[in-house]
């Protein structure tokens, strides 16, 4: 079940937010621990279900016995948790992809069962790793379990994010009420990111379906780019979009979930655009993983290393394939090219440090969308293509998409812009904003129920 199915609009969140608001606030953390369950258990199933549950169960039991004990053996429950935690992220979403290059190295067939990945493994697993890590820094340990359930599982955020702190949803949990601005704000919000999905993300999808019939290795130079841009546009409205019903969720249920997205298409390095693009995930990788090597504390050979561990690790988070290794590896280049070279230039030329940016992203998505090397190769064949190769540069095939497209990508562009959100946030709650929602409310409803209907993207990670 998706936020933007019909099932979930007309059917889950009417019936949810009607017990929800009923009950008294003693019961509110029970009825959003059994409604995550029923909404987790109808979009994925009794097995994923199951593996939910224990990870839940092992993660708060594990904190519990941390309470008290010394150095020692609080390291080594961290140790059987994190193992637990790699053991069901290698089966699940590696095993595969190890043992068939493992395969390839060694001329070995190796058989095996490939199993589905159960649904947001990756950022229920990430978020409950750091739960346990920050317990083990110090933190009190939460003891009532269906407050932590309802930390774990809260249905805004387990599929795809954001991914939680304890400390920011600790005082919610034990102390809150909901009143009538939370609700309307948080639906207002919870609208705002469903036109970004149905109407913006969804709309630009057909556009790298063109592309992906005509052949990657038959674009024309102008196309290749035009995909590229369009991609870019796709994704990000379509987790942004994610993440902002989220949000509105949240509000609604008078808990915290935090942003996501703050207009990374703005950012004016590649170092500042992952800063504004999936920060919980960001900010995970920064406090668990790239402080603890040692960050920017020890010298140029320590902070390569702590961004290489943390970037080859950010691209494998996103899947099982050579494209994301190669997307994470061209990331930390730049990253790293800013970091040691271009970085001052950057910061005192504000136009070319933007155009530098829009240049440089679109590239870096090609290989993120593309799972096949190979193909990854012959798109950027088309992006640069070698001098005398005229047929790589024609421009007509790309003008006959964009004659379709160019309105809804100016529009898509104009959203990636601060204008619509400084607009939105200034008259929020007034009818300046609530006729236009509730008008696109219905044209995104047409639109699900009149189409096949687009997964989320970030849903197979």
């Amino acid at each position: 079940m998706s936020f933007s199915d019909l099932t979930f609009l007309f059917y889950f969140l009417p019936l949810f937010f009607a017990v929800y608001y009923i009950l008294p606030f003693r019961f509110k953390n029970a009825a959003l621990v059994l409604g995550s369950f029923a909404f987790y258990f109808i979009g994925a199933g009794a097995r994923d279900t199951l593996l939910l549950s224990g990870v839940l169960l092992l993660h708060y039991a594990l904190a519990r016995a941390m309470a008290g004990k010394e150095v020692r053996t609080r390291k080594a429950l961290l140790i059987i948790a994190l193992a637990a935690d790699l053991f069901c992220l290698v089966y699940f979403k590696y095993a595969a992809f190890i043992l068939e290059n493992l395969g390839k190295l060694t001329g070995t067939a190796f058989s095996l069962v490939e199993l589905a990945l159960p649904l947001g493994v990756s950022f229920y697993l990430f978020q409950s790793a750091g739960y346990l890590i920050d317990v083990y820094r110090g933190e009190e340990a939460e003891k009532n379990l269906i407050d932590y359930a309802a930390f774990t599982i809260a249905f805004p955020q387990l599929t795809m994010g954001p991914i939680l702190r304890w400390r920011e949803w600790r005082g919610a949990l034990k102390a809150r009420s909901v009143t009538r601005e939370d609700v309307f704000s948080g639906f207002e919000l919870f609208v705002v990111g469903l036109c970004f999905k149905v109407l913006l993300a969804d709309q630009l999808a057909p556009l790298w379906a063109s592309l992906e019939r005509i052949g990657y290795e038959y674009l024309s130079t102008p196309l290749a780019w035009l995909g590229a841009v369009s991609y870019s546009l796709q994704l990000y409205f379509d987790f942004s979009g994610y993440s902002l019903m989220a949000m509105g969720l949240g509000q609604m249920l008078a808990l915290p979930v935090p942003r996501n997205f703050d207009l990374p298409y703005t950012a004016r390095s590649v170092s500042e655009f992952y800063r504004r693009w999936h920060i919980t995930l960001g900010t995970w990788f920064r406090d668990y993983v790239y402080i603890p090597l040692g960050g920017s504390r020890n010298g140029n050979a320590r902070t390569v290393l702590s961004l290489t561990v943390v970037w080859f690790f950010t691209g494998l988070w996103h899947g099982a394939s050579w494209n994301f290794v190669l997307w994470g590896v061209m990331l930390l280049g730049f990253i790293l090219l800013e970091k040691f070279c271009i970085g001052n230039f950057l910061k005192k030329h504000k136009v070319l440090s933007h155009v530098y940016l829009l240049f440089v992203i679109p590239q870096t998505w090609v290989s993120f969308r593309i799972t096949r090397l190979k193909d990854v190769g012959a798109y950027f064949s088309r992006l640069f293509p070698l001098f005398g190769a005229r047929s790589a540069i024609s421009a007509q095939d790309a003008l006959k998409l964009f004659s379709s497209y160019w309105w809804l990508l100016l529009l898509a562009i104009f959203f990636c812009l601060p204008q619509p959100r400084r607009f939105y946030e200034k008259h929020r709650g007034s009818l300046l904003v609530q006729l236009p929602l509730f008008l696109l409310f219905w044209v995104c409803v047409y639109f699900i129920a009149t189409s096949s209907g687009n997964a989320f993207l970030y849903s197979r990670f």
